[in-house]
């Protein structure tokens, strides 16, 4: 009898596949296609203390093999999530993993003490959000930052945190470290690629922002290698994500090292890409004789 199960800071999910942040909502916008009871875990759009408006229209763009999204973590604020969102989905046999975004340390900390006290069972904190203290850079971005605010992070809650990486830096693996020695409990990676595309009628950039975060089929590739780098670095779990749309995407980075599967650019493509993933996870375990994901994780070397 195969055990679809993952372990996750001991958090066990029924199995490893969710949606990537920002790609969901919080669940309800895709209830009327899928069951949310057969998800291993719902991640939830970004949430922040305040209320945030997000960038100016046009923000998402379609490119040759994914796409381009410069939405700025558009939200209403933490007051409105616990009130509105957990309720909700708390009616479904899934975990909950809140994603939780900043603008500086005292901003993160605000809403992981909000969140201290609600039944969620996980935080993805994510910290490629520009540190406005700091010239902008991405909390993500500088090693010695990504170690504080873990630490500073865990002082104050007790429910399990998975921190969530950006690529746009020189070695993931030395901002895996980092994150690790501050105590993080798992990783969540790739977040999107900075990229850019421009409308050669209008010879205008096609999303106001000029920059976006480059998701899909393109970045696959890309993820792959850094899951494969970070699951050799530390000793978390990993949250792999970046393109996956298939179930032989989903064993291509459990074989690599990934722990959770998250689901994020497919979702527009195909609101039923989870259920079916999950169901091919189970199909391709019970055709492979395999008990359980721990015979094929990081399986290759």
């Amino acid at each position: 009898m195969i055990n679809t199960s993952i372990n996750i800071a001991g958090i066990i999910l029924k199995n490893p596949v969710m949606p990537a942040s920002g790609t969901f909502g919080s669940g309800q916008e895709y209830r009327e296609f899928i069951d949310l009871n057969k998800l291993g875990a719902v991640v939830t759009k970004g949430v922040s203390y305040y209320p945030w408006e997000g960038n100016p229209t046009p923000r998402i763009m379609e490119t040759s093999s994914g796409m381009i999204n410069a939405v700025g973590l558009q939200n209403p604020g933490i007051d409105v999530f616990i009130k509105r969102d957990i309720p909700f989905l708390k009616q479904f046999d899934t975990k909950i993993i809140v994603n939780v975004c900043g603008n500086t340390i005292a901003d993160y900390l605000k809403v992981v003490e909000c969140l201290s006290n609600q039944p969620v069972d996980m935080l993805e904190i994510n910290i490629s959000c520009p540190n406005v203290e700091h010239g902008g850079m991405a909390f993500g971005q500088e090693p010695k930052m990504v170690e504080h605010i873990t630490a500073e992070i865990k002082k104050i809650t007790r429910t399990p945190i998975s921190m969530k990486l950006t690529p746009n830096v020189t070695d993931i693996t030395e901002i895996a470290r980092a994150a690790e020695a501050g105590g993080a409990d798992a990783i969540s990676l790739i977040n999107t690629i900075t990229g850019m595309v421009i409308d050669t009628k209008k010879r205008k950039f096609s999303v106001a922002n000029k920059t976006g975060g480059l998701s899909g089929p393109a970045i696959k590739p890309i993820a792959l290698r850094m899951v494969y780098q970070v699951y050799h670095a530390v000793r978390l779990p990993i949250i792999a994500m970046g393109g996956i749309s298939s179930t032989n995407d989903a064993l291509e980075f459990i074989m690599a090292g990934a722990t959770g599967i998250a689901v994020g650019t497919a979702n527009f493509n195909n609101p039923f890409v989870m259920p079916e993933i999950i169901d091919g996870l189970e199909r391709y375990m019970t055709e492979n004789k395999i008990k359980d994901f721990e015979e094929i994780r990081g399986i290759v070397n």
